[in-house]
């Protein structure tokens, strides 16, 4: 899926919404347990309840790799589940060595047929480069929100006295365009959203951390979008859990309407 071709679904769906599906076999409604996979099974019912109001799905892989080769199958059944408008992001946080990661790119991109794959920085251009491909997004792991995030992010380098993810965007911007990367910056750093956005104006910004982590989304809304956007909200619990019984299809529907019809409202206000 191109830029132009994401910003149109953005437009038609007046949403930038990114349901998450963290699908644990622990949490989700007990009467489908009885089902032959319940894991694809709640993610079918979860997206044919929320593909109205959301533009992206992104699976987190570790809650199917947990499961071995059954939770591979849930995982892959989901994938050729999505509709074909939608962006797919297989949140799996790879990043090694060049040769590792392009069959990391070859598992993701050609065996599954995601549209982008969320890689750490940390090994450098040459962890990365190899999930660059024509068609294809990386979204790279810059500013995130959990608590830990401060002991290597925030660091300040003592020859530029910049943090260690102004670096990696100004590097990464080096080795490719706003067309085919990506950047996750947390939801609870919405204060910084204004700043790194100075530093990549063109740029898509996934964005998890509404909903149930707290993330205000007006505020995300305020300081990170940009002409075209440029933003993709994650919400995953705060949907796919918000009932953990027999109705949790309605309430799911329910909730992803709710942050669609706020972000429709925030388009009108900041686009």
């Amino acid at each position: 899926m191109t830029r132009v071709e994401l910003f149109d679904q953005i437009k038609k769906k007046q949403s930038y919404l990114c349901v998450g599906l963290d699908t644990d076999i622990n949490k989700i409604p007990k009467h489908l347990l009885s089902k032959d996979d319940p894991i694809f099974e709640f993610n079918k019912q979860i997206i044919d309840a929320t593909k109205e109001f959301a533009v992206a799905y992104k699976p987190n892989i570790a809650f199917y790799e947990a499961l071995g080769s059954k939770g591979w199958e849930s995982l892959q059944k989901t994938v050729d589940y999505f509709p074909s408008e939608v962006f797919t992001i297989a949140d799996a946080k790879r990043g090694d060595i060049g040769n590792t990661s392009a069959l990391y790119a070859k598992a993701f991109f050609d065996q599954m047929s995601f549209d982008s794959i969320t890689v750490a920085p940390y090994m450098g251009q040459d962890s990365v480069t190899p999930f660059l491909r024509d068609g294809k997004w990386v979204i790279l792991l810059v500013h995130t929100s959990n608590p830990g995030s401060a002991d290597f992010q925030l660091m300040v380098s003592r020859d530029t006295g910049k943090k260690l993810f102004e670096e990696v965007i100004e590097k990464s911007k080096q080795w490719a365009t706003a067309d085919a990367m990506m950047y996750v910056v947390g939801a609870t750093r919405a204060d910084k959203l204004s700043e790194i956005r100075t530093l990549a104006p063109d740029h898509f910004f996934l964005v998890p951390g509404v909903g149930a982590q707290g993330g205000n989304l007006e505020e995300v809304s305020k300081h990170g979008m940009n002409k075209h956007c440029g933003l993709l909200v994650n919400s995953s619990r705060g949907i796919i859990y918000a009932s953990h019984n027999e109705d949790f299809v309605d309430t799911a529907r329910n909730e992803a309407k709710k942050l669609q019809e706020e972000m429709k409202m925030l388009l009108d206000t900041y686009l």
